[in-house]
């Protein structure tokens, strides 16, 4: 395994980063192909082995039970310095809003919630999740920064945003004296390269980051076309973000299968190793060892630039998908 420094921060993490939405009660969530605690335990286990310190999971994730699996597992098979553990939280609810708790105590209290499900003390990066078009974004960048002060997250990054809205955000804080964020963790793979138009540009200039999800469109850049797992199945959201795309996108994954052939890899392995390109550490889920494998393998894979080109030449530009799309709809409701 190799490691970076996250952005600015003093974080070192693995150029991997193991995406931990697939553990959870699988009968408590979004998600009803999820693993349960013990199998849940043996991923992470097999991923600390293999050099793996970075996890990502979310109070969103499964209702709280990814942290606690994740929380429990990590306490039981590493020291706390062993590990980098970021978690995320969401927007406030409606409830919220009508009881009119601040954007300052939301993030409290759901920190506090997540730290109790993790049973540890304070997190290493604490995510925004996705804009929240209902609190200002003052109250989110000084209830960030209380936490900070207050010792329960080292430093804070931000997901499923615009880059005017990390800027704007950023430079708030710069000119207020509050905690900045370090990272980015957007939605970015082979098929899906639209973080590199403003996003990419200017997380370069501003030492910030990437860390996005989806980095193998959900299974998609792993599997030959026409093959299938139980996410690929079930996982609507998946199918919602790739669906509309899927003749333009599978002649890239073709390109993928071909190069993984004559290099003897695995189409894992050269998705990843075309992402870590681009990126800090991209977020990949595991739910077998095998999984773990490719990645871990993908960050020792070379690619020459003619592969690269090979890779790339075919992408056509794709609307937003998922959250993001949602995110345009809110800023169009928003203009007067």
């Amino acid at each position: 395994m190799k490691y970076a420094k996250l952005g600015k921060s003093d974080l070192t993490v693995s150029r991997i980063c193991m995406g931990c939405m697939g553990f959870g009660d699988s009968s408590n969530g979004q998600h009803g192909w999820t693993l349960d605690e013990s199998a849940s335990r043996e991923i992470i286990k097999y991923g600390l082995k293999n050099g793996i310190n970075f996890y990502d999971t979310a109070i969103a994730y499964q209702n709280g039970t990814s942290e606690q699996f994740v929380g429990r597992a990590l306490r039981d098979f590493g020291k706390r310095d062993d590990f980098v553990i970021a978690t995320k939280f969401l927007p406030r609810s409606q409830e919220e809003i009508e009881k009119n708790v601040s954007g300052q105590k939301h993030i409290e209290n759901s920190l506090n919630q997540s730290l109790k499900n993790l049973g540890l003390d304070y997190v290493d990066l604490y995510i925004y999740h996705m804009w929240d078009y209902h609190t200002p974004m003052e109250e989110i960048m000084e209830g960030l920064h209380e936490v900070v002060k207050a010792g329960k997250a080292r430093y804070v990054g931000i997901s499923n945003c615009f880059a005017w809205q990390l800027a704007k955000a950023n430079f708030y804080a710069r000119e207020n004296g509050l905690t900045e964020f370090v990272s980015i963790q957007g939605h970015y793979n082979l098929i899906a390269r639209e973080e590199e138009r403003e996003m990419a540009p200017f997380c370069y200039d501003q030492n910030i980051a990437m860390t996005p999800y989806s980095a193998l469109a959900s299974g998609r850049l792993s599997k030959k076309p026409g093959e299938t797992s139980a996410r690929l199945e079930k996982d609507a959201y998946a199918k919602f973000k790739y669906d509309k795309t899927a003749d333009s996108d599978n002649l890239i994954i073709e390109r993928v299968m071909e190069i993984a052939e004559k290099k003897g890899v695995s189409m894992t392995e050269v998705s990843l190793a075309w992402l870590l390109t681009k990126v800090t550490s991209p977020v990949v889920g595991a739910t077998k060892r095998s999984h773990v494998d490719g990645a871990v393998k993908a960050v020792d894979l070379v690619l020459s630039e003619e592969e690269i080109d090979c890779l790339e030449e075919l992408y056509v530009p794709h609307a937003l998908a998922g959250v993001m799309a949602q995110n345009g709809k809110q800023m169009a409701g928003n203009v007067v």
